[in-house]
């Protein structure tokens, strides 16, 4: 049966990384559809080039030139100078070039999507050709021509039925036939053949729809970590590696904002219970945590922090309380900002919300909320999620600060901290 692959962009974040993930691939004989993301630290340097076009500062050819350079040294290295891989690069990149030479007329989320995607176009290009070098059976697939979205840039949503159609009568064929299909992660296209993303670090996300719609055998999402862990490794030094978890604990942890998985990855898994494995390219052979049905019992306390959190608290300018007819408005404007509440408190005369520093996004939404509310907004703060929560943890995470918000709910605690 077919499996899904998906490797981040530290698995492939340079020439040894690149080898790497062939030699893993190699160990793999039966058909696999690759997921892959940017290489590196390359969305965060699309980003740059995204935000000195649109904000015109004379840096964009810079930045672009130095993303660009970057990829075909790696090229370079890995097949030749004047190879095919180089010229198909060149292709890729040209895409950055025809956005940035002209004015800026689009909105910044639709530039933003032309120009980041092209990460995932590079490093699936140099990984697909580097295996048709070792003598690997491989096709390279544009996963714009098969995840289908909407026109929402940067949070698309995913037309499961076009989707699911293009999918099926495009890859199973060609898994048989070749093998080994690589494609992108976190980038999906329109009816009108216009790229768009799927929120970030939704590689993750992209290798669950396509496991869903190929009702693949499983999913191994590889990372520089041996599996799942009970927190941040560079934060807390006791973290330990959890072996096995279900589908509802996964879901409940990325949804309180475990990074480790990307929070819409889980359910579509579920669906058509496909376990997942979370393993580690550094050590492949290691078990990992595999997710699936199964009920697991006791788990240890799992600590997520949130940094660059900010605290909203709305009042009415008059003497109501905070009736539902406000609660409504507040709530379509969260909507419309494409902003999402982590922890909100309602009490009679205000109504208190933790958020995401979005910067400009938020602002937009502060100026919206100050048209009809009394607006009070606290910053640089963190959010302390515990699930499977034990007094002794509680306490040494919250010793020496400022709790401003607190809520508590099953098995898991959360505080907003200063």
């Amino acid at each position: 049966m077919i499996k899904v692959f998906k490797f981040g962009g530290a698995s492939v974040k340079d020439i040894d990384g690149i080898k790497n993930v062939a030699s893993i691939i190699q160990n793999h004989q039966e058909p696999l559809l690759i997921v892959v993301s940017a290489m590196g630290k390359t969305t965060n340097a699309l980003e740059g080039i995204v935000n000195a076009y649109f904000n015109q500062t004379g840096e964009a050819f810079n930045l672009y030139e130095k993303v660009r350079a970057d990829h075909f040294k790696v090229c370079e290295t890995l097949f030749g100078a004047n190879s095919e891989t180089s010229n198909l690069l060149n292709d890729i990149f040209v895409e950055i070039e025809w956005v940035i030479e002209d004015d800026v007329h689009d909105q910044y989320d639709y530039i933003y999507d032309q120009i980041v995607s092209v990460g995932e176009l590079a490093s699936t290009t140099i990984l697909a050709n580097y295996l048709k070098k070792e003598g690997r059976s491989t096709e390279w697939q544009d996963a714009r021509d098969l995840i289908i979205t909407n026109e929402t840039y940067r949070d698309a949503k995913v037309n499961w039925e076009a989707t699911k159609n293009r999918i099926t009568t495009t890859l199973a064929n060609k898994l048989v036939e070749q093998n080994i299909v690589i494609t992108q992660g976190f980038i999906g296209g329109t009816s009108d053949n216009n790229t768009t993303t799927l929120g970030r670090e939704g590689s993750d996300f992209s290798a669950a729809i396509f496991a869903h719609c190929l009702d693949a055998a499983s999913v191994s999402i590889w990372k520089d970590v041996p599996g799942i862990l009970t927190g941040d490794p560079s934060v807390f030094d006791d973290v330990k590696k959890i072996d096995a978890m279900s589908y509802r604990e996964a879901i409940e942890m990325t949804y309180y904002g475990a990074k480790v998985i990307h929070q819409k990855t889980i359910k579509p898994l579920q669906n058509k219970n496909i376990p997942m494995y979370v393993k580690s390219f550094v050590n492949p052979e290691g078990a990992g945590t595999v997710i699936n049905k199964n009920l697991v019992d006791n788990y240890p306390p799992v600590i997520v922090l949130e940094n660059n959190q900010v605290l909203i608290k709305i009042g009415t300018r008059d003497f109501s309380f905070v009736a539902e007819d406000h609660l409504s408005s507040i709530f379509k404007k969260f909507a419309a900002s494409r902003i999402k509440i982590n922890m909100m408190r309602n009490t009679a005369i205000s109504f208190s919300v933790s958020v995401q520093d979005t910067r400009a996004r938020l602002q937009i939404l502060i100026e919206e909320l100050q048209k009809e509310f009394n607006i009070e907004v606290e910053k640089n703060l963190q959010l302390i999620t515990i699930r499977h929560f034990k007094d002794e943890v509680i306490e040494k995470l919250t010793k020496d600060k400022i709790v401003l918000l607190e809520e508590r709910s099953g098995e898991t605690i959360r505080f907003v901290v200063k």
